[in-house]
């Protein structure tokens, strides 16, 4: 698993949508959102010596915890959305789910109310993914969090995102 479309295949959004009791296609296009805008904070934050290894002991612990198979996906009733909540926190500087929504919202990219509801799913499958990634002897283990998360940053440069930078610095409040 090498890119952004490899991570979308494993979130179960038919299920989430369901959970959410909303449609599919607009938990689809959240998360189109949502996944690049974590990856680019968690990039960020990886810059910092003092926080990448704390980052990388969660996302470990997130893919030790079963959540993510990668045979099977995702089971949604397998994410813990308090840890998801308290990893958004960390993310993104001791924001909650709704200050991020909303600020999300505020960049014009999306549905506040269901942003917040998938803030604390999405996050925790992104860190098991990414603690797969990083957990040395693993078949898809490919090196240090800065790395995975500079090339899942890259995939999506490559997609013709332009408004990464843009919707991370009103969500960071830079």
């Amino acid at each position: 698993m090498t890119g952004l479309d490899d991570l979308y295949a494993l979130i179960p959004t038919g299920d989430i949508a369901g959970r959410l009791g909303v449609d599919e296609s607009e938990v689809n296009t959240a998360v189109g959102l949502l996944v690049p805008v974590l990856v680019g904070a968690l990039l960020q934050q990886a810059q910092d010596q003092d926080q990448v290894g704390e980052m990388e002991s969660a996302a470990v612990d997130h893919a030790a915890s079963g959540l993510l198979d990668l045979d099977t996906g995702v089971s949604v009733d397998r994410v813990d959305q308090v840890a998801g909540k308290e990893t958004i926190a960390k993310i993104f500087g001791g924001n909650d789910p709704g200050r991020v929504a909303a600020g999300l919202s505020g960049a014009d990219a999306g549905n506040r109310e269901l942003l917040e509801k998938l803030l604390p799913i999405v996050a925790p499958i992104l860190l098991a993914y990414l603690g797969r990634r990083v957990t040395p002897g693993l078949p898809e283990s490919a090196g240090e969090l800065g790395d995975v998360l500079g090339s899942l940053v890259s995939s999506v440069a490559d997609g013709g995102e332009k408004t990464l930078g843009h919707v991370l610095g009103t969500v960071l409040g830079r």
